[in-house]
């Protein structure tokens, strides 16, 4: 199995937090090959992907208030938000659904574009944006909201109680609001305040992630083809091979065994410890 297989494989089995990381990364290498300047080592977005605070160009481009939370301004962004992002990841994902781990993703990146547009226009100045931070921070907000005292191992540090760490990080945001890239700290705090949030309308029984769920199913079912019912020949003679359905019954359950075996390995010891026969099977049992 060559390495595209093998990331494909991993893309499958990783769940919704390593989807949205492989996003990231992917939109990170188009914005490589269409936005980077070299002669100015920066990357220059256009409008139509980066959230402006203009007025006059997010209303006519409101898909911004979600494109902007895929795209960074350079390696060393993209790097330290996955990291981030893979932390929280695993913590939210500990307690809650991966539809809701989307819906708060997309959600707080919306809500956080949407203060830090209305921000700098009450300020009388217009800048634009791009980072996962902001939708980052409203996912580690909410794990931390939902079980602040947890312990997390830290290296060099040993065990930390959650919202340690979690409050450092907005501590930092608050010290530099007045600094550089205060649109950037503004919409981490918007996002955290989300996230804030989201939990607790969650433990009063309202899921704001519903929203989207409802939207993706609608777009979802709206290009989904409609199964065709071919027509049904009735033979009154005809007898059902049961032999060769049994057998066929037994053939999957091994198989759907097997898989399990390699699922349980993989959630035990990570998907690396896989032998190379492991990861075929799983990737041709995908297919």
């Amino acid at each position: 199995m060559n390495i595209l297989d093998d990331l494909k494989l991993q893309y499958k089995l990783g769940g919704i937090a390593m989807q949205v990381i492989y996003w990231n990364i992917a939109c990170f290498l188009v914005s490589l090959i269409f936005f980077y300047q070299f002669s100015t080592g920066q990357f220059v977005f256009p409008n139509c992907l980066a959230l402006s605070s203009d007025p006059q160009v997010f209303i006519f481009k409101p898909w911004t208030f979600l494109t902007y939370a895929f795209f960074h301004f350079g390696f060393l962004h993209l790097l330290f938000n996955m990291m981030v992002l893979n932390f929280a990841s695993n913590l939210f994902l500990t307690f809650f659904t991966q539809k809701q781990y989307l819906g708060l993703y997309i959600l707080g990146a919306i809500f956080s574009g949407i203060v830090f547009a209305l921000s700098f226009y009450v300020l009388g100045t217009s800048a634009s944006m791009v980072g996962a931070s902001a939708a980052i921070m409203a996912i580690l907000v909410a794990a931390t909201t939902y079980q602040p005292l947890m312990n997390v191992r830290l290296f060099l540090f040993g065990n930390v109680k959650l919202w340690h760490i979690t409050g450092v990080i907005l501590l930092l945001d608050l010290m530099q609001l007045r600094l550089e890239n205060m649109g950037g700290h503004i919409s981490h705090l918007a996002g955290a305040f989300f996230g804030f949030i989201f939990i607790k309308l969650l433990q009063n029984g309202t899921d704001l992630s519903i929203i989207v769920s409802k939207v993706l199913d609608f777009f979802a079912n709206l290009f989904r083809k409609s199964p065709t019912t071919p027509f049904k020949k009735v033979h009154k003679n005809y007898k059902k091979p049961t032999e060769k359905t049994s057998s066929r019954i037994v053939t999957k359950d091994k198989t759907q065994q097997q898989i399990d075996e390699i699922l349980d390995k993989i959630s035990q010891s990570g998907y690396d410890c896989l032998t190379k026969e492991e990861k075929e099977f799983l990737f041709k049992a995908g297919k």
